[in-house]
């Protein structure tokens, strides 16, 4: 059923033409500075929605006539785009940020810029003005369409620039984009978040809900798919809400009608959002994969509602039911938190329940990390963290099991795989329409194409395979 798109939050395309007018002048600026082309080191922390916004940064830093290098150490800009999800994010991005101080002293002309999650934090920006004084640019989540004007007015003013306000979020499009793959495309459909899961800061650093236009998206689906893109990824922080004019449902089912010859995929969807509708189009669409992403973060009802994820096990378990007998075969992965506060053993035991019972192909997992500003964060967590540790092992033992049984089932079948690369021993690495990793050998022309293959037995979770065909 459609619904109607409420965003009011769409950038003005007069305000994208201003950084246009930008971008020129940066342009003429590193035309007068520079001999040769500048050079521009971006690093991207974090999830694919992080990803999809530094292929845009780099966009609009190409645009400005910046080439890029694949080390700070030898480059004229460096722009680190920041995760705040949990706090060992956080630590490596200010170990790498620290590191730069010595390089900028040897190359007194460089350029530091910090973004994303991490600087729409209060406290970060705070201590990024305090103790590193040799950071120039810092901006946040909701002006990332800005580059352009803070660059020029850093090296126009040679002063800090700090954008980092609030903001509900918005939708900026037409930015210039530089795609890190040749054959796989990250598309954003939604921004934000509304659900506020008490241990999470991304509402705070992403702001709200926001759909993107369901003609704009296909657009650039067409375009990607014209341009060779064999595998799109459509992205949100919960992509079951999209609103855009019509629901997630409805979309897919438009990208799928896209002619060409390539493969849909989403992430990350909430399971409270999870319709039988999504998982009925799903099964009916061809060129959706087969696999899904369903963070279930729990198995146990209690912790569910302090988390406040608003669906309870049996539910999970329900909408893992009716999605495998809609798609046999399905390849389902999640994410799970240990050691959430108060969580008892006996509520982990229910999460090893509920990990044997779902049958995952993979898992991510990690360790409880406070947040600052959640609600997570202000709960008593008496647990020490070596029996937080005890328990993530267990955990990794429990799926390993379950990932050796999966891919020993795998063995004799042929399957359709998306090469990614190709390396020493002739050996190609590719992917499964279930999102698992496999070894064959190959040729160099392979990556970036559909291969088909047959699984070869053996005993672990990463699968070797023969080209379909080929005698060995």
């Amino acid at each position: 059923m459609s619904v109607q798109n409420t965003n009011k939050n769409i950038v003005p395309p007069s305000e994208i033409e201003r950084q246009r007018e930008y971008t020129e002048l940066v342009r003429t600026v590193l035309s007068s500075r520079f001999a040769d082309v500048p050079k521009a080191f971006v690093h991207t922390y974090g999830c694919q929605g992080n990803v999809a916004d530094g292929e845009r940064l780099k966009g609009m830093l190409r645009d400005m006539g910046f080439a890029f290098t694949d080390s700070p150490d030898n480059a004229d800009f460096v722009l680190y785009n920041t995760c705040a999800i949990r706090e060992h994010a956080e630590d490596r991005v200010f170990g790498n940020v620290g590191k730069l101080k010595n390089i900028k002293s040897a190359r007194r002309h460089m350029k530091i810029a910090l973004c994303g999650c991490m600087t729409q934090q209060e406290r970060v920006a705070e201590l990024i003005r305090t103790s590193y004084p040799f950071v120039d640019i810092v901006f946040g989540t909701h002006v990332t369409h800005r580059l352009p004007e803070f660059v020029y007015r850093s090296y126009g003013t040679g002063k800090r620039v700090f954008e980092t306000g609030e903001s509900g979020g918005v939708i900026a499009e037409g930015v210039p984009l530089s795609r890190d793959s040749g054959f796989r495309a990250w598309v954003p459909v939604m921004y934000g978040c509304d659900n506020f899961c008490s241990y999470c800061v991304v509402p705070y650093v992403r702001g709200r809900e926001r759909s993107r236009e369901p003609g704009v998206i296909l657009n650039e689906i067409r375009q990607a798919v014209g341009e060779g893109y064999k595998e799109i990824n459509l992205l949100g922080q919960n992509v079951n809400s999209y609103n855009g004019g019509m629901n997630f449902p409805a979309l897919l089912r438009e990208i799928n009608s896209i002619d060409g010859d390539f493969t849909i995929r989403f992430m990350t969807s909430h399971p409270k959002d999870c319709t039988r509708e999504l998982l009925d189009t799903m099964a009916d669409c061809e060129k959706a994969a087969k696999h899904l992403h369903l963070p279930v973060q729990s198995g146990n009802n209690r912790v569910l509602g302090e988390m406040n994820r608003r669906y309870t096990r049996e539910q999970y378990l329900e909408l893992v039911s009716y999605a495998r007998e809609k798609m046999p075969g399905l390849s389902i992965t999640s994410d799970i938190i240990v050691g959430f506060p108060g969580e008892t053993d006996t509520e982990f035991r229910d999460t090893l329940s509920l990990v044997e019972a779902a049958r995952f192909t993979s898992l991510f997992m990690f360790i409880f990390s406070p947040r600052e500003g959640t609600a997570a964060a202000k709960m008593p967590d008496e647990t020490p963290h070596a029996e937080k540790v005890a328990r993530f092992q267990e955990l990794e033992r429990v799926q390993h099991e379950i990932a050796l049984e999966l891919a020993a089932g795998m063995a004799g079948k042929r399957l359709r795989v998306l090469c990614d690369s190709f390396g020493d021993g002739d050996i190609v690495t590719a992917k499964t329409e279930g999102n698992m990793a496999v070894r064959f050998k190959g040729t160099p022309d392979m990556p970036g194409t559909f291969q088909e293959v047959v699984i070869e037995p053996g005993d672990s979770w990463k699968l070797t395979a023969a080209l379909d065909g080929c005698d060995k």
